[in-house]
């Protein structure tokens, strides 16, 4: 959501200090200029066929161009028509949600805007009597400030939505809190552990818990690139938090290099329990349930 929805048409008008008057030079140019536009819209074709853009969105013999030119000229003529209600900013917000779907780049958009404008000041030199030729430049680069506020605000605040989604999916997917037997969970986990990933992993463990009732929590390391201080120290906040609910927790897969770095950093694991690997500690985790492993009868 951008952060002009909410805002009154006037408050967004008056932010980019446009006038009525500026309004209506517009409409007063739009008279001459909407004849031109088809040619400025084939200039900006003629420019994107040289982008890497031009055959990913539009390299179907010519027909996604001719259907968006048309929603180009549609937005021109609009644009001309300088009604700026409601309407007016639901259709440059539709332009940054598509963008920002489609995965179309704003150096487009831009270049684009940048083109018309050009247009529109050539069209201003020739026909526009030289007592409003400056004020109806003023009054179309203001708008077309106003349009890109909106247009990249919404494609921003789109782009942003789906990293936060995307980010939350990879969170979950990290820390993949596993039943592997009642009364045990198990988390293998890969890469690095920061503060943010610590509090999703306890988070994460801490529900998984509270949904299973489990005693036992394992939480191996195998996978974890560097073990420092504050590695350490989160893993230990993770067990202590384990602990509260009830559930022991087991950091395995602490190899000679790991357990080498806690003794020289002085690290203090208290009563945290640790194996070497996971089979241990899956084996520690059954005789403590009172369960034992036989090999079935061939």
């Amino acid at each position: 959501m951008d952060q002009f929805e909410h805002s009154s048409i006037d408050t967004m008008l008056s932010t980019y200090r446009i006038s009525q008057q500026d309004l209506q030079l517009v409409r007063d140019f739009g008279e001459t200029a909407k004849n031109s536009l088809p040619a400025i819209v084939s200039l900006f074709y003629q420019w994107l066929e040289s982008q890497p853009e031009y055959l990913r969105f539009f390299g179907d013999g010519g027909e996604t161009r001719a259907r968006v030119g048309k929603l180009q000229l549609s937005y021109w003529e609009r644009f001309l028509g300088a009604d700026v209600d409601d309407a007016y900013l639901h259709d440059r917000r539709r332009v940054g949600e598509t963008h920002a779907r489609i995965g179309l780049s704003l150096n487009v958009y831009f270049a684009a805007m940048n083109m018309f404008l050009d247009g529109f000041y050539s069209q201003i030199r020739e026909s526009v009597p030289d007592a409003v030729a400056l004020p109806t430049q003023r009054a179309i680069t203001k708008l077309i400030h106003l349009d890109t506020m909106v247009v990249v605000d919404t494609y921003n605040n789109l782009v942003e939505a789906t990293l936060t989604a995307q980010s939350k999916a990879l969170v979950e997917m990290s820390t993949p809190v596993t039943q592997i037997w009642n009364g045990i969970l198990l988390l293998p986990l890969v890469g690095i552990i920061d503060s943010t990933r610590s509090g999703d992993i306890m988070s994460a463990s801490l529900a998984k818990i509270a949904e299973t009732q489990s005693r036992i929590f394992i939480l191996d390391i195998s996978g974890v690139g560097v073990v420092d201080t504050a590695v350490a120290n989160h893993l230990i906040k993770i067990t202590r938090a384990t602990r509260l609910m009830g559930c022991e927790s087991t950091i395995s897969g602490i190899s000679p290099s790991i357990a080498q770095t806690i003794v020289d950093l002085g690290i203090d694991v208290g009563k945290v329990k640790t194996t070497a690997t996971m089979r241990d500690a899956l084996a520690d985790a059954f005789s403590r349930l009172g369960l034992q492993i036989t090999q079935a009868p061939r």
